[in-house]
């Protein structure tokens, strides 16, 4: 099956196994979704991730998922997350205009011509470019 939006299918796999507690959550892999769980996994809002090979011979994208807490009253380590540039509606920024998360709390994903990057890394090197997603 083929979604129309890969990364919002990505983020919402995540928010649903989160929300059910599940140690890992599985997906089709795309290099995108690999650069997204990188930096995710680099910024600790997720233990770590793979790319699988499954009987078919597809690759899957497996991310272990992080929380916080003793096990009774465990919480997941992301809050939430938003996809901001649909496939519809592409929302792209200049540098001096990359937004803030909850105030630095949380990190804006771009995908620039300098890879998929973080808001702060894309001040950093002076960069611009398409707003993927916002993750707290």
């Amino acid at each position: 099956m083929t979604t129309s939006d890969p990364i919002a299918d990505m983020l919402a796999r995540i928010r649903n196994a989160m929300a059910r507690k599940f140690a890992a959550v599985s997906m089709p892999s795309s290099q995108i979704k690999v650069a997204i769980a990188k930096i995710l996994k680099d910024e600790g809002y997720i233990e770590d991730f793979k790319v699988v090979m499954d009987e078919s011979n597809h690759k899957n994208l497996v991310i272990d998922l992080k929380y916080v807490g003793d096990v009774k009253h465990q919480r997941p380590v992301i809050t939430d997350m938003k996809r901001v540039s649909k496939p519809g509606r592409r929302i792209y920024t200049s540098v001096k205009e990359i937004p803030w998360v909850r105030s630095g709390m949380g990190i804006a994903i771009l995908s620039t011509p300098k890879g998929v990057i973080t808001g702060q890394q894309a001040r950093r090197l002076n960069v611009g470019g398409e707003v993927l997603c916002y993750v707290w």
